[in-house]
């Protein structure tokens, strides 16, 4: 079990990555306790997410057209 700030760490991201992952459904965590309570990413949940983010970059920069250095210089979304 890995927490978000472990995660974000750990893939050098920041953490409202790792919570827009969350809030779209894309990451699977586990809540502990109630009102705001504590997340944790189970390892698989985290594995399975990082082979989806895998397929999606070989279908942009193998199979699809978009440069990984320039994505690469380009600001990161907000959300």
């Amino acid at each position: 079990m890995f927490r978000v700030k472990a995660v974000a760490d750990l893939l050098d991201v920041s953490r409202s990555t790792v919570y827009r992952a969350i809030e779209a459904g894309e990451l699977d965590v586990v809540k502990f306790g109630t009102g705001r309570g504590a997340f944790r990413i189970p390892g698989k949940a985290l594995n399975v997410w990082l082979k989806s983010c895998a397929e999606r970059g070989y279908a942009d920069f193998v199979e699809g057209s978009q440069s990984p250095e320039a994505a690469d210089d380009e600001p990161a979304e907000v959300a």
